[in-house]
């Protein structure tokens, strides 16, 4: 294998390492510390939220606090991931149990289990660009919130 071929593939091996911590350590352990190693400073994120996220890892650390404060026992599980260069998709299934107010709801006490798209865009061994597919249709469903 060619010497540009090898760099290529590290290079892969980097970029989803980045997407793995970040899900596996970050969303699943709730271990914000590693988000300021995976999220550039001026990460764009493309998923939607309402009120919108702050920009870089304050936002993400937002997001995973938010996610465990609804979900104390949220876990994040890649199932597949496919990159290409600088680009990595993850196919993920989120699972928790609802203990904290969700959309304005009291707590359901049920549990949820969703899939969850992410792509993300890599430089520098850091996301700098997100976007996030999650089933909210199917969380809200499961919950009981919507019928």
């Amino acid at each position: 294998m060619s010497s540009q071929k090898l760099d290529l593939e590290k290079e892969r091996e980097r970029n989803v390492s980045v997407v793995r911590r970040l899900i596996e350590e970050g969303f699943s352990k709730g271990n914000l510390s590693v988000v300021d190693e995976t999220i550039s400073s001026d990460l764009e994120e493309h998923q939607r939220f309402d009120p919108p996220l702050p920009r870089g890892p304050a936002g993400t650390k937002a997001l995973i606090m938010g996610l465990r404060s609804m979900f104390p026992d949220f876990t994040l599980t890649i199932e597949d991931t496919a990159v290409e260069g600088d680009i990595v998709w993850a196919r993920s299934r989120a699972r928790g149990t609802n203990s904290g107010s969700i959309m304005g709801k009291p707590p359901t006490g049920k549990k949820m289990e969703i899939d969850v798209i992410d792509v993300s865009k890599i430089k520098d061994g850091k996301i700098v660009e997100h976007w996030g597919v999650p089933d909210q249709l199917g969380m809200l469903e499961q919950l009981g919130i919507i019928q």
